[in-house]
């Protein structure tokens, strides 16, 4: 009962902090925390993010990070996937803990809902941070939204 309990507040803040806004280019960030109890390898994020047309034109593209915001730990990291049909892309926070985001990486699927994945390499608790933004073909920010399916 208390892990349901804690499952529903962890997504939550998840939901609610994906909907940050950060400047002009409207940008989107959401985190919480894999793992808690440190004892799980196979933990896995899902959630779908859906890019349409706000005004700023069509979507070409939906462009995301990933950042480790836990203390530094060998052997210990952090991974985004998105998918989009038959496209698939992925990217890894290469230092753990270094307060910095993972290379960008891109999948081109126009509007519509991209699978975004989050997990981790090893045991152990990590929070994290997601950027994510959807884009058109000539780089403005247009309409993003994210529900979160799975955060276990």
């Amino acid at each position: 009962m208390q892990h349901k309990f804690f499952d529903k507040v962890v997504k939550t803040i998840f939901l609610v902090a994906a909907l940050g806004y950060f400047g002009i280019s409207s940008a989107h960030d959401a985190g919480a925390t894999m793992d808690p109890n440190g004892t799980t390898a196979n933990f896995t994020g899902f959630a779908l993010v859906t890019c349409f047309n706000d005004g700023n034109g069509p979507t070409d593209h939906l462009i995301a990070s990933i950042k480790d915001t836990s203390l530094p730990q060998d052997n210990l990291l952090v991974n985004l996937q998105i998918i989009k049909g038959k496209q698939a892309n992925s990217t890894t926070d290469p230092v753990s803990g270094d307060g910095n985001f993972s290379p960008a990486v891109a999948v081109h699927g126009g509007d519509g809902a991209y699978l975004l994945l989050v997990n981790k390499t090893a045991a152990g608790a990590r929070s994290f941070l997601v950027s994510y933004h959807c884009m058109t073909a000539s780089d403005a920010h247009t309409g993003t939204d994210i529900l979160v399916y799975q955060f276990e």
